[in-house]
């Protein structure tokens, strides 16, 4: 037995697989890591709307102005899993949270909270904002939001960190997969890339070239 892993072990083809392997468990076991001590299950997400960035109006590209306040287009945030009681409400240096939207939960909405309101039963809701829509951050903003009341339980958590750039990798994914031919381009990236790896390798130098004979 011992043997027989140890020429499977000098396999190319067999080191290639397990690396990859290893790296997929090492991706996997990261996410969930972070999952775990960000307390949420989302703990990263990519800003793909431009209702947070002030400088442009809502049309935010993220390039121009990456560290500019608050977020942009293309950043990917980090977000962490909280008590809602423990939310920061004092505007304008409240906190910007990350919640289910409230007509398709599927969908993930970034704003700032403006206002916290509680109920009846004790219930918190946020009414939040776009820093970039209507009166901009830190003006005094409009208390109407199209997302209405947020319900303690529909928010995923707060936005502890920013990194500029990032995102757009993710956006550009997105982008190629939704074209008509972007699957296709995916997998034909992939075949050359085997190609490359394991076939062009295997017929490299071919014959040996013949020596030049002495000169007489």
């Amino acid at each position: 037995m011992t043997v027989t892993l140890k020429k499977l072990w000098k396999n190319e083809y067999f080191q290639t697989a397990v690396i990859i392997g290893v790296i997929a468990l090492g991706v996997f076991g990261f996410w969930f890591t972070v999952q775990i001590v960000l307390n949420t299950p989302d703990p990263a997400l990519v800003v793909v709307s431009g209702s947070m960035c002030i400088p442009q109006d809502g049309n935010c590209n993220g390039w121009t102005h990456p560290f500019a306040r608050t977020l942009h287009i293309g950043d990917m945030i980090i977000i962490q899993g909280v008590n809602p009681a423990t939310l920061n409400a004092n505007y304008p240096n409240s906190d910007i949270i990350v919640f289910h939207n409230p007509t398709n939960p599927s969908d993930l909405i970034v704003h700032r909270i403006v206002k916290e309101e509680v109920s009846e039963n004790g219930t918190i809701y946020f009414v939040t904002k776009g820093d970039g829509n209507g009166t901009k951050w830190p003006g005094t903003p409009d208390l109407t939001d199209p997302w209405g009341p947020v319900s303690q339980n529909l928010v995923v958590g707060k936005v502890v960190m920013r990194i500029p750039w990032l995102g757009h990798l993710v956006l550009f994914m997105k982008w190629l997969v939704a074209q008509p031919f972007g699957v296709a381009t995916i997998i034909i990236l992939i075949i050359l890339l085997v190609i490359i790896e394991f076939i062009a390798p295997s017929h490299k130098g071919g014959k040996a070239p013949a020596t030049k004979t002495e000169e007489q």
